[in-house]
């Protein structure tokens, strides 16, 4: 059932779900709130949309054209009703293919920033879901890391930013696959969900072509998520 809500304490944003889905999670608000945006500015681009939290977000912060690219016409479908609902159909612009097709519609070197909320978990070829939009958004069914950051490398201007999210355990493969790319990790920001427990997730900022050293800011908590908003402010 397709149901509209308020996209949390966001004034005046609001998202359509389909419970027979999967519902966005927090690491798209983390994600959102970690990204700079004093300036947003330049040609920003969305991979693995989904009902288009992070775009709806982001038009917040900046009137410049927000592209995004979500490979499943049925979650497609959810973030245009959202994008319609919240006016923004003139800013945000949602292409319903695999992100792999990019230049058939844009050029090389194109963006000046990336933000991408993955699939976390490698896919062994099983049916790991019931449903196969969830299978798709958790799973690297249709799209790896690998392939994220060639897209990004190809596609980001000289110096563009990438920010992305994934488990922490694949911290090692987002710092090798940058240098592979020479789309290199800049800054990190690990998150637990507990204040005893350790980091389950970490965020990366990546700059194309960027000089050596990496800032790492102190681990974040999330246990008490209702205090979410701007949780990154300070460091930025």
């Amino acid at each position: 059932m397709i149901v509209k809500n308020d996209l949390f304490d966001y004034q005046n944003r609001y998202i359509y779900q389909d419970s027979d889905f999967f519902k966005f999670s927090v690491d798209s608000i983390l994600l959102s709130e970690f990204v700079n945006k004093y300036p947003l500015n330049g040609k920003i681009l969305d991979i693995c949309t989904g009902n288009a939290v992070i775009p709806l977000i982001l038009s917040k912060y900046t009137s410049n054209t927000i592209y995004c690219f979500e490979i499943q016409e049925s979650v497609a479908k959810l973030a245009e009703l959202s994008i319609k609902e919240n006016k923004l159909s003139n800013q945000i612009k949602l292409i319903n293919d695999d992100i792999k097709n990019i230049g058939k519609y844009y050029q090389k070197n194109y963006f000046n920033i990336i933000t991408c909320n993955p699939p976390y978990f490698e896919y062994n070829g099983n049916m790991v879901n019931n449903s196969k939009e969830k299978m798709i958004a958790r799973h690297e069914v249709t799209l790896n890391l690998e392939q994220i950051f060639e897209i990004a490398s190809n596609y980001l201007e000289n110096n563009g930013i990438m920010y992305i999210i994934n488990r922490s355990e694949r911290l090692d493969e987002l710092i090798n696959l940058g240098f592979k790319y020479k789309i290199g990790v800049k800054e990190i920001q690990l998150i637990k969900t507990k204040e005893n427990g350790n980091p389950t997730l970490v965020i990366v900022k990546c700059i194309k072509n960027c000089k050596k050293h990496v800032k790492i800011n102190d681990i974040k908590c999330i246990q008490n998520f209702c205090s979410y908003q701007n949780i990154f402010k300070e460091e930025k």
